[in-house]
């Protein structure tokens, strides 16, 4: 009379078996209740309280059709829904349960409402409706079932007593129990294999999450969240962009690495990218690659916030960079590093060749073109501690960023000489309201940012000045 109400299967299946892994990624089978099982147990449970109330005159003799009915329908079914056009139509359990609510009202209005199997039957039918299609299903089940029994009513009449005999009742009471608690028994083993699938999609995909941070260091930040969204696809591709290029590198690094041992030259250019990469993520730019004591980072792709913005971004930077290598050089000076490091770079803007180069099986996520090699020519130009820039990248930060006119040069691939400039610093930071100040000499070594001190550290900072001054001053007398 009604559909099994769970079960994990495909749908051109009613018999096939669900599986889903444990936490070992074993298989645990979850026996399934198809709806041809479902319907012959509420059929064959309709049938012995048909065949109770027939023993005990409660029916009339004719309805012996009715029992035979109950025990064939389930297999007619079974054959229209596997067999005939219906196998191919969509949502069939839920339309076949609607038949049964039809045919289980007709039962109901047949035997004239007597009461307990009439609830009985009602019971199976709306547990079923619930389980398998949710309210929706119940309203239009209950609707249907009700109109089924109110026409046989009209037909057959109301039954002389609305009570049924002791074993009838007993039979059709317990008839119905034994139809919930197989069909809610199914529905705890669905929970369990859901509940458990869910367990395992989640461990997977706490697993990838993991994975992917780990690849994510062996790209840049932009480039992983553009592909691990779906933004970006993995194969090789370029496109013509304007970036602003960057490159850097230490000037004295080949004399240093002459006297440190090769672990601690290692830790101390570790620690060196690290704080320039903070640095360069702080202002979007793409990080390309490390060689050797040399950086390389880009701007404007895959993200861009505009090609002045970019470009301010990336000249920004750099003076941020020239400024935090003071205070590293003041750290490495009291480890006893005494070879005086100095950062140098250069910048560009200009059209390259940026995305994916490379084999199918091995890519580099890079950029390419003539700007790139301005870039590093400017770097390799600058004297330690200076930031030189193309025209192009001086004409779009010039009202934010004081700059210097360094004359010409000659570079392969330009057809005429390249004006460059030196970056000076932030305008705003310019004259006696800069937030900053800077002082070196052998033995002193002193970077003043106002704008990043509190209150606390302001006080603590103005007493290490004094107590140093009075040992000046004494020193001197």
């Amino acid at each position: 009379m009604m559909n099994a109400p769970v079960e994990l299967r495909s749908a051109s299946s009613n018999t096939s078996k669900s599986a889903v892994l444990d936490s070992q990624n074993n298989p645990v089978a979850i026996p399934p209740m198809p709806d041809y099982n479902g319907r012959i147990l509420a059929y064959t449970a309709t049938g012995s309280v048909i065949a109770a109330g027939l023993a005990q005159g409660l029916f009339a003799g004719w309805m012996i059709w009715t029992l035979v009915a109950a025990l064939i329908w389930p297999h007619v079914a079974h054959q229209l829904t596997r067999r005939t056009f219906l196998r191919h139509s969509n949502r069939i359990r839920q339309k076949m349960l609607l038949v049964d609510c039809a045919i289980g009202g007709g039962f109901i209005g047949t035997i004239g409402l007597v009461v307990i199997p009439s609830i009985s039957v009602l019971l199976m039918l709306m547990f079923s409706c619930l389980i398998i299609g949710g309210v929706r299903q119940w309203v239009f089940g209950s609707l249907i079932t009700i109109a089924a029994a109110g026409a046989a009513v009209s037909v057959v009449g109301l039954a002389p007593s609305p009570q049924s005999p002791l074993l009838t009742s007993i039979i059709a009471i317990l008839a119905t129990g034994c139809y919930i608690c197989v069909t809610a028994f199914y529905s705890h083993q669905q929970a369990r294999a859901l509940m458990l699938a869910k367990t395992q999609i989640q461990n997977q995909r706490e697993q990838s999450i993991a994975l992917s941070h780990k690849l994510s260091k062996y790209l840049s930040p932009q480039v992983w969240q553009s592909i691990f969204t779906g933004e970006r696809d993995v194969r090789l591709e370029t496109q013509r962009k304007k970036l602003a290029v960057f490159f850097s590198d230490i000037k004295g690094f080949t004399e240093l690495s002459e006297e440190m041992e090769p672990e601690a030259l290692t830790e101390l250019l570790n620690h060196y990218f690290n704080e320039m990469s903070e640095v360069a993520l702080k202002y979007g730019g793409t990080i390309d690659k490390f060689v050797g004591d040399s950086i390389m980072i880009f701007f404007g792709d895959p993200t861009s916030e505009g090609q002045k913005q970019d470009a301010l971004s990336c000249v920004s930077m750099a003076i941020d960079m020239r400024k935090h290598m003071k205070i590293m050089r003041q750290k490495w000076r009291s480890q006893g590093i005494k070879t005086p490091l100095e950062i140098r770079m250069g910048i560009s803007t200009g059209y390259t060749t940026v995305g994916n180069f490379g084999a199918e099986n091995r890519m580099d996520y890079t950029i390419i073109g003539k700007e790139v090699n301005l870039a590093s020519r400017l770097e390799s130009l600058a004297e330690p501690g200076e930031i030189l820039i193309s025209y192009e990248t001086f004409s779009l930060i010039k009202d934010r960023i004081m700059c210097r006119d360094k004359g010409e040069i000659t570079v392969k691939g330009f057809g005429r000489p390249v004006p460059i400039y030196e970056v000076v610093d932030f305008r705003r930071d310019m004259g006696p309201h800069r937030s900053f100040l800077e002082h070196e000499h052998s033995g002193f070594a002193m970077y003043l940012d106002s704008d990043k001190i509190t209150e606390k550290e302001r006080e603590s900072i103005l007493l290490a000045l004094e107590d140093a001054a009075d040992r000046l001053r004494r020193e001197e007398e």
